[in-house]
């Protein structure tokens, strides 16, 4: 006994003269183990249940009021995501996940962030009963690729119809995309007016070529679609308004010049020896200006468009020869316009031949609202198109346009890839009920593991359910028990909104792109693997000399900058 207390000393005095290693700065933050992987889950979770009520056709928005007093109304989940300012570094992976399922599908935000989110709360158990995450990562990676599997093997076609059934059903596709917004109550009348503007561009994958401009006042029903260029009356000079505002078959040129009398910016000094030589000076100056112009004029052009200024001599002068001019045109505007006519955008006026000029069959100016716009019509190359939106507040056109975007990028995606699945959380069901089965052929921990992944996709139906106010539990039993069916008749039934029961969703046109649900699916569960594979957290502490220095810097380099401001070199005033 006495023996084993001495060996037990000796032991500690040892301890005790161990030198102590300090790997970290001071101050450093380190948190590891089952603990911090749980905090993660929490805190991911967390991000989900913000955007949890915005899922569906019955989804709440959200207002966001950001430090600049800027306000914000919105139920997209990429808009929310954004907007909230998310310090957490593992809660900023669904932040990201958000960002690029908009970027490539431009619409299933919401699910891909509540997809993940759901993921890590069915991990969450087995995580704290002491499964190691790497167990779970495999799982969800086998099960995530048998769902893709499914998806594909479930979508149906929409390649080979004639060009009216496929514009029917492409409505479809980006009326189901719309339900779930503000403007949902106008679903029919945008989803044709956006399926239009996607075909107006053709093959032409520059989402840029399709314009949406906001006139507050009227209402919905009030917007419009221009197969062409409408943009609104940017600057003018005095003459402007003599200048015609419609002609038919015009000639366009397109400039990125300024047409206007240039006051020197350096300072300029000439001698002169005899004061007649003045006027010859100041005539040049003229004479400069006058010859761009009369090669305008004659060009045989009767619009004239630059990206820089046009003066008031410049608007006066085509003013007296029955051409209407506009400067200060965006470059973006310049370039639909460029597309649509068919014409070049030149930088200078020599030798403008007919090949550069761009033509339409109607150019006039329209009032919409308080604000006129110049609108080109019936253009030869067509690969343009613009919507103008109409609506009372200034949040709500925000909305819409944003609404609008997700349903344009649905409708692109849905022509390029052609394949589309039942809406509705009848595809999660039908998937979840597709890994449950296949799961009891699986021995071992794995076949928990599949059936948490199964149990997670089902969030989706159940979230459309709660915020519809509807019984979900009720719901989710009459979902599992027609798609359990032997014959598979079941497989495309979700939620039906409006009575609360279930509905065939492919025969009650709830469709959405086949992309999107696997761009979700895929994305979810990357986040979802990322997150579990994250154990230590180590959070560096702000050095205090380094931000020292730098707000030292900053105000040496304000003190010297401020020596030296002035205007120029001994300049006389």
């Amino acid at each position: 006994m006495c023996t084993h207390l001495t060996i037990r000393l000796f032991d500690y005095i040892l301890h005790l003269q161990q030198p102590q290693i300090i790997l970290l700065q001071e101050g450093t933050d380190t948190s590891q183990g089952k603990a911090q992987l749980v905090s993660n889950i929490n805190a991911s979770t967390a991000v989900a249940d913000v955007v949890r009520t915005t899922l569906g056709p019955r989804g709440m928005d959200k207002l966001i009021h950001d430090d600049k007093g800027n306000t914000t109304i919105s139920n997209d989940g990429a808009t929310i995501m954004k907007l909230l300012d998310i310090v957490h570094p593992a809660a900023k992976i669904l932040v990201d996940i958000a960002k690029s399922q908009d970027s490539e599908v431009g619409d299933g935000t919401t699910t891909v962030v509540l997809l993940a989110g759901e993921f890590l709360k069915e991990a969450k158990p087995f995580i704290e009963d002491g499964v190691h995450p790497q167990n779970l990562i495999r799982s969800y990676r086998t099960a995530s690729t048998l769902a893709l599997e499914k998806v594909k093997e479930l979508a149906s076609s929409i390649e080979g119809k004639s060009l009216e059934e496929k514009k029917t059903l492409l409505a479809k596709c980006a009326a189901t995309t719309l339900s779930s917004k503000l403007i949902g109550g106008e679903k029919e009348f945008f989803a044709s007016m956006v399926v239009d503007a996607v075909l107006a561009i053709g093959v032409e994958d520059r989402l840029n070529m399709i314009g949406i401009k906001k006139v507050q006042g009227g209402n919905m029903r009030d917007s419009f679609l221009v197969n062409g260029v409408a943009f609104k009356k940017t600057f003018s000079y005095a003459g402007f308004e003599q200048q015609p505002k419609k002609f038919l078959n015009p000639k366009i040129l397109l400039l990125n010049i300024e047409l206007e009398l240039k006051s020197e910016k350096e300072n300029a000094e000439i001698r002169l020896s005899d004061p007649a030589q003045y006027q010859s000076i100041v005539d040049a100056e003229w004479n400069i200006i006058y010859d761009k112009l009369d090669k305008c004029a004659k060009s045989g052009a009767k619009i004239v468009l630059s990206r820089l200024a046009i003066g008031d001599l410049a608007t006066q002068y085509f003013a007296d020869r029955d051409i209407f001019c506009a400067g200060r045109v965006t470059q973006e505007d310049l370039q639909r316009v460029a597309a649509a006519t068919g014409g070049t955008v030149q930088t200078t006026v020599n030798n403008v031949i007919d090949e550069i000029l761009g033509s339409c069959e109607l150019f006039e100016e329209k009032q919409v609202g308080n604000e006129r716009f110049n609108i080109f019509s019936g253009c030869p190359s067509g690969k343009t198109a613009t919507i103008v939106l109409r609506g009372g507040a200034d949040q709500f056109i925000e909305e819409a346009e944003r609404s609008l975007h997700d349903a344009i990028m649905i409708v692109r995606r849905a022509l390029k890839n052609s394949t589309v699945v039942p809406g509705g959380g009848a595809i999660d069901m039908e998937i979840s009920r597709y890994l449950r089965q296949h799961a009891r052929t699986i021995a071992g921990k794995s076949q928990l593991f599949i059936n948490s992944y199964a149990k997670a996709l089902e969030v989706i139906p159940r979230q459309l359910c709660d915020n519809a106010g509807f019984d979900a539990t009720d719901v989710l039993n009459k979902l599992r028990q027609k798609h359990a069916l032997p014959s598979g008749e079941g497989a495309p039934y979700g939620v039906d909104i409006n009575t609360g029961g279930i509905a065939d969703s492919f025969a009650n046109f709830v469709w959405e792109p086949a992309v999107v649900k696997i761009n979700a699916i895929n994305a979810a569960t990357e986040a979802a693997c990322l997150i579990l594979s994250v154990d230590e957290t180590v959070k560096n502490p702000k050095s205090e000399s380094a931000q020292g220095e730098a707000a030292a810097g900053a105000m040496g380099g304000r003190g010297r900058g401020g020596a030296f401001r002035g205007r120029g070199r001994g300049m006389r005033r």
